[in-house]
């Protein structure tokens, strides 16, 4: 390698700023949190194109896939773009209305139905002397109920006095609110100029990246926007069948907390293969609290449920799914959901399917043929 003065003087800048930044680390951390911040409705808005987007490219081709180029961006263009939004909108209200309230229900089913499990349990292990008697006295001594109560009160109580909480409230309202209103005219300028601005990003590619740096980096986001595009639209679609499906089976085989539980599978249906068995699990345990024979039914009603979805279901709705075997799913869970909470377990399965999938590629020197996406 030719080591010209060019080349040093680029080497030196890095390194000094690489010294600089982890000399003064709280500063330089406290910089990127301000540029984030500042930056954070542009990053919500680009969230909200792509999500708008999605909807907006399928009713362009729906009701304006014969139509010339300019009669689609300049008519067809406003009219999808309101049709996605009005969607979406359709979208969020079922969320409020009817499966948050639902699934706060299930919260405070759990909540209350704990001391019942812990008592019926007790009593079975003395019966059967499996439990000795000190432990159990200890058990019993316990007031799970209110021990619950302050769990919950710990979960939800706020710090600092009233006054106080009311305006951080207010505050945290008014601001969330522009936030959000700021990301959404946002998103609506990304998404009536995406072809101007994705002209402009290929004409800056071109210019400052070599033929085959814009061909890889190029490669990876059609990459990553297919896993992520795949992963929104199959298992969206996919836990909307599924919850409403348990939901019908439930109320044919008269089980409690039908809608409560439908609602849940629904959601943690998301979440690819650990979701079954994580809405699984509290449901039966839901059930357990009033009926411990329909728990056992309900349990082999999913199983039946979770058969015909992934024979059925799955293949139809998402077809060959993310191509990440089930494995990786969950270390992508455990990960995410480790580092972010439930929005890394959704934002860690695409991410690990579209780095398995380069990874694959480029291992068995397989190339992949992608269609012109807007």
């Amino acid at each position: 390698m030719k080591l010209d003065a060019k080349t040093c003087l680029r080497v030196g800048i890095t390194v000094f700023l690489l010294y600089l930044a982890i000399h003064y680390w709280p500063a330089a951390a406290g910089i990127g949190s301000m540029f984030f911040s500042a930056a954070m409705p542009l990053f919500l808005g680009v969230i909200i194109a792509y999500l708008v987007n999605i909807l907006m490219t399928f009713y362009e081709k729906k009701l304006f896939g014969r139509a010339k180029e300019e009669v689609r961006l300049r008519a067809g263009r406003p009219v999808c773009m309101l049709l996605a939004f009005a969607t979406l909108l359709v979208i969020v209200v079922f969320l409020l209305v009817l499966v948050i309230p639902e699934l706060v229900s299930c919260v405070h089913v759990i909540i209350s139905g704990v001391p019942k499990v812990v008592a019926s349990f007790t009593r079975w292990c003395e019966n059967q002397g499996i439990l000795p008697e000190t432990v159990a006295d200890a058990l019993a001594g316990i007031d799970w109920k209110s021990r619950m109560s302050d769990i919950a009160k710990v979960l939800t109580a706020g710090v600092g006095s009233a006054a106080n909480v009311i305006v951080s409230t207010l505050t945290s309202v008014v601001s969330g609110f522009v936030t959000f209103v700021m990301a959404l005219i946002f998103a609506i300028y990304l998404l009536l100029g995406k072809e101007k601005l994705k002209g402009q990003a290929r004409k800056i590619a071109e210019r400052y990246l070599k033929d085959t740096v814009r061909a890889k980096v190029l490669y990876v986001l059609r990459i990553v926007n297919d896993c992520f595009h795949r992963y929104i639209v199959g298992q969206c679609t996919e836990a909307v069948i599924l919850g409403i499906l348990c939901m019908l089976g439930m109320f044919l085989l008269r089980l409690p907390y039908a809608t409560m539980i439908g609602a849940l599978i629904g959601f943690t249906a998301l979440i690819p293969v650990a979701g079954a068995y994580i809405g699984a699990f509290v449901g039966a345990f839901m059930i357990l609290t009033v009926a411990p024979v329909k728990a056992v039914i309900f349990l082999l009603f999913i199983v039946v449920l979770q058969q015909m979805e992934g024979n059925l279901i799955y293949p139809k709705v998402v077809g060959s799914s993310l191509g990440l075997p089930a494995l990786w799913v969950l270390a992508a869970v455990t990960v995410g959901g480790g580092v972010l909470g439930i929005p890394g377990m959704l934002l860690g399965v695409p991410l690990s399917a579209a780095a398995y999938r380069l990874l694959r590629n480029d291992v068995y020197g397989i190339t992949e043929e992608f269609e012109e996406k807007e």
